[in-house]
């Protein structure tokens, strides 16, 4: 039986993605422990960077996913905690550089009532299966399928509101469960190069006299 080493079990983790933000949750932060059992059972303590997020149950299948990828793993059990807190001082230094990608460029506030994103940069399937979305600098972002699904969506047609509304529709929950992280998302996406904002045409309005 291989051997189950908490470098290993970290080292897949690095392919696991936050399901709001497209960085990996070792750099995010959120892994507080690994611990390997003598029959090889691994414990994994874990925090969200927010309570109540809808995308919970996501997150953790998709930790558990990629535990059991690492060969020899007999079972995964996740424990959420919330004391410490997530801060944004927990994350890597790489995922600092990634989160803070264009912000030294100034960027115009997105108007979340006319805005419409188109998705740029295209998407790569790693030998591992791993998803990577690049920008047109050529900056890799792993991502899950719920990012890049939520990335094609971005087609330059569709306003803020009815991407919410599909998004809500695509993990089974409400629009307003989802909302504010989709609002994230939109800004990440547009930090990295992945989305551009363009407005909505408004018609001139001809009133009577």
């Amino acid at each position: 039986m291989a051997a189950v080493t908490s470098e290993k079990v970290l080292d897949s983790l690095k392919q696991c993605m936050d399901p709001e933000i497209p960085i990996n949750i070792v750099d995010m932060g959120l892994i507080y422990g690994v611990k390997i059992r003598d029959d090889n059972k691994v414990d994994i303590k874990m925090t969200m960077t927010t309570r109540g997020c809808p995308l919970h149950d996501t997150l953790v299948n998709d930790v558990k996913r990629y535990v059991n990828k690492v060969p020899g793993v007999a079972d995964v059990n996740i424990e959420i905690v919330w004391d410490p807190p997530w801060t944004p001082e927990k994350m890597s230094d790489e995922g600092k550089k990634l989160i803070n990608y264009g912000k030294q460029q100034t960027i115009a506030p997105i108007n979340y009532e006319t805005a419409m994103p188109q998705g740029k940069g295209s998407l790569a399937k790693q030998e591992d299966g791993s998803l990577v979305l690049m920008n047109e600098n050529q900056q890799g972002f792993m991502v899950n399928q719920a990012i890049v699904d939520f990335w094609k969506l971005c087609n330059g047609q569709r306003k803020i509101t009815e991407l919410v509304d599909l998004f809500a529709q695509n993990v089974g929950l409400q629009r307003g469960q989802v909302e504010k992280e989709v609002l994230q998302l939109i800004q990440q996406l547009r930090d990295g190069g992945l989305i551009s904002i363009k407005e909505a045409d408004v018609s001139n309005v001809q009133f009577k006299k």
